[in-house]
Parts: structure tokens; C-alpha cells; sequence
């Protein structure tokens, strides 16, 4: 697994932030864990009330992402997985999701949780989606890091 040497985020209490998440709809079982592991890092941050929207797959992500930080969310989480099949389809929709999310992050300033699973099978996916038996939660990680990214800036300004 690569979630060897990962940060211990400590976000604190952040009630105050606007906070959207959005998440592709392709492989329920999958998404559901992320995005409780995303809901469930905003209850401990005390974030109340996050718009979660939901759209048909990864590739759709980042149009979702730019009109949601251009309608003043100070932090946005993309959730999704791409599963690699037998075609390069896989290669086109993860490059697009990537680009499309970085690209939002740095023309808007605002954080981007890049919670999308880029994996070879299903089993992958399932042992990091943060459900009972799997050995890493990336939408809570990807939650957390759009939250301590929102409060680093504020630091920047304060």
C-alpha cells in the first residue's frame, strides 16, 4: 500500500467553511465508502451541512469542481475511481480527471481533496475505499487534506 509515511493531519474544528463534495456515481460500493470517509472527516472538522452532489463518473469531476469553487465553496473534494479495463479509455478519463482537478485548484485558489482512485482492479479500489476490512480510507484523506490546505492559506493571511 502506498499510504506508508502519510501526514497526520490535524485540522481541528472548521464549522465556518463551505465545504462541497462531489462524487462520480460508477461503482456504488466503492463511492458509498468514500464518500462516508469524506462526511465522516467533516463531522470531526464540524462542518455542517456540505453539498454533496453526485454525477455519472470521474471524467466529470472537474466541470463540476470549477463551478462549485467559483461559487465561493472554500474547499472542494472530488471523489471518484477509474478501474483499468482492456482498453486505453482508462489512461484518457484518469489524465482528464487529474488535469481537470489541478487545473481548477490552481486557477481558483481553491483547494481541491483529489480523492480519486486510479487502480488496476476492483479489489484495489475496495481496500482503499475506508469500508469495514480495508486498509486505507482516501476520501477521508482527501478530505482532510482540502481542510488543512483552507486553514494553511488562511495562516498565509492572518
Amino acid at each position: 500500500m502506498s499510504g506508508q509515511g502519510a501526514p497526520q493531519l490535524q485540522v481541528g474544528k472548521v464549522g465556518d467553511l463551505r465545504v462541497a463534495v462531489v462524487a462520480s456515481l460508477w461503482h456504488q460500493q466503492v463511492m458509498d465508502g468514500l464518500v462516508a470517509g469524506a462526511q465522516r472527516a467533516l463531522d470531526e472538522a464540524g462542518v455542517h451541512d456540505p453539498l454533496i452532489l453526485r454525477v455519472p463518473g470521474s471524467f466529470e469531476l472537474p466541470v463540476v469542481a470549477a463551478r462549485l469553487a467559483r461559487a465561493n465553496y472554500e474547499a472542494v473534494v472530488a471523489l471518484g475511481v477509474v478501474v483499468r479495463g482492456e482498453t486505453p479509455h482508462f489512461d484518457y478519463v484518469c489524465q482528464a480527471a487529474t488535469d481537470g482537478l489541478t487545473r481548477v485548484a490552481v486557477d481558483t485558489g481553491v483547494p481541491i481533496g483529489f480523492g480519486v482512485l486510479t487502480c488496476d482492479d476492483e479489489e484495489q479500489a475496495l481496500a482503499r475505499a475506508g469500508l469495514p476490512g480495508s486498509k486505507e480510507d482516501k476520501g477521508y484523506d482527501a478530505t482532510q487534506a482540502a481542510l488543512a490546505t483552507v486553514v494553511a492559506l488562511r495562516n498565509c493571511y492572518a
